[in-house]
């Protein structure tokens, strides 16, 4: 048996999810305060690894023990409805465990992932907003109907399974660049906030961010809609646009099919 965690953070303090031997991580955090509880060493799988200073309101995660055999099936010694209230007792204010679930010894968080949704959160008053300024990228212009519209027909060329060399980080080692696209849409919440959503089977290292980046050129008319499919065309991470701030994205939730629902 494994338990998988939703879990909400504050990626501000942190480099990232994943182990770093001299930065702070949130995986280092959520194995010291798990261990803590349980009483004895455990191990933490993430569902991804999340860029430094991104956020996450439904980060997956699995918790096993960091030696199941010696543990056996039932090795968790509190109810899984008491976990998440004993976890965030040792938890820092900046990460909180909101669900946990049992699942089978042959599920993984990242592998068993249908698909994954970020947001990434635009704040495009005139003037800044003290209050945002932690998880919305201050554009400092307004974005018009007219160039949410631009943007969401550049998005719509996007979407699709598509090959997304250009659209990830320079230098990265990843070989397959093929993912499948299935939102990308730009949306105003209120007078002063936009969000652009983005939904696929997975996503390569700073995609999302280059994404927001292109649709922005795109808004002020440094690019056309039209140059989104050339940009996938070429593969060339150049012809796209600039990668956006982190602290605007954050991870809102991970699709794993019927069978995994925190809400039940």
């Amino acid at each position: 048996m494994k338990l998988l965690l939703r879990i909400s953070y504050d990626g501000g303090a942190y480099h990232g999810f994943q182990y770093q031997t001299n930065a702070p991580t949130v995986q280092e955090v959520l194995t010291s305060a798990i261990s803590a509880v349980m009483g004895f060493p455990c191990s933490v799988t993430g569902c991804s690894r999340t860029d430094a200073g991104v956020h996450a309101v439904g980060f997956c995660a699995s918790v096993e023990p960091a030696d199941p055999v010696s543990r056996g099936d039932s090795w968790c010694p509190i109810p899984t409805k008491r976990i998440p209230a004993a976890i965030n007792s040792a938890l820092p204010s900046d990460v909180a465990v909101t669900g946990a679930l049992e699942c089978t010894d042959n599920f993984h968080p990242r592998y068993s992932v249908l698909w994954k949704e970020y947001g990434y959160l635009i704040h495009d008053g005139e003037y800044p907003d003290p209050f945002t300024r932690k998880y919305a990228y201050c554009l400092r212009r307004r974005l018009t109907a007219d160039a949410i519209r631009l943007m969401n027909e550049a998005a719509g060329k996007l979407i699709g399974r598509h090959d997304f060399a250009a659209f990830m980080a320079s230098g990265s080692s990843v070989s397959d660049t093929t993912r499948n696209l299935m939102r990308l849409e730009a949306e105003r919440l209120d007078e002063r906030k936009v969000v652009v959503y983005a939904r696929a089977d997975g996503f390569l290292y700073n995609m999302v961010r280059i994404l927001v980046g292109t649709l922005l050129d795109v808004a002020s008319g440094k690019k056309t809609p039209d140059d989104a499919s050339e940009i996938l065309k070429h593969r060339n991470r150049n012809l796209a646009g600039s990668t956006a701030p982190a602290h605007g994205l954050c991870l809102y939730r991970v699709n794993y099919g019927a069978e995994i629902d925190f809400d039940k």
